[in-house]
């Protein structure tokens, strides 16, 4: 299965708390572990970048994201997924566009992100991290009871 993970899931994950932290950190681990074949779209990876700055320094923020490469493929951004993207008026946000038009062009099955307002002009089916976990509640529960030795 294919997913791209909005930034904020990504976001929500490294920052560690919140009500989306641990489906979010669940649901990069469900990537990391190769259950999902998991996507960011390029613009995330500078999006993260910015919002990293503002609590990590500048060597933190590259080992950070240096280290979603093992854990996603990222999917680029070009003159063609631009244009789509500003030309679609269906969706209020752009940036919002521009990560369904990265889905897309991946075959991605999913987009896993909290921003439920996306859900309602999206192509590629989205559903929030809890719901993304949901899928997978069985393998890790394995995994979390072969971790702890029970």
């Amino acid at each position: 299965m294919k997913v791209l993970v909005d930034t904020n899931v990504v976001m929500d994950a490294l920052e560690g708390a919140g009500d989306f932290y641990e489906a979010s950190y669940k649901a990069m681990e469900i990537c990391a572990r190769k259950l999902a074949n998991g996507y960011l779209a390029a613009h995330s990876v500078t999006n993260l970048f910015y919002l990293l700055r503002k609590r990590f320094s500048d060597d933190e923020c590259r080992d950070i994201l240096l280290n979603l490469f093992n854990i996603f493929q990222i999917e680029q951004i070009d003159s063609t997924k631009l244009k789509t993207a500003l030309e679609n008026r269906d969706f209020k946000d752009f940036e919002d566009c521009l990560q369904m038009e990265c889905a897309k062009a991946t075959h991605a099955e999913l987009i896993v992100t909290r921003d439920k307002r996306f859900m309602a002009d999206s192509s590629v089916r989205c559903i929030t991290p809890i719901e993304f976990c949901r899928m997978f509640q069985q393998v890790l529960a394995e995994f979390e009871e072969g971790r702890t030795g029970e």
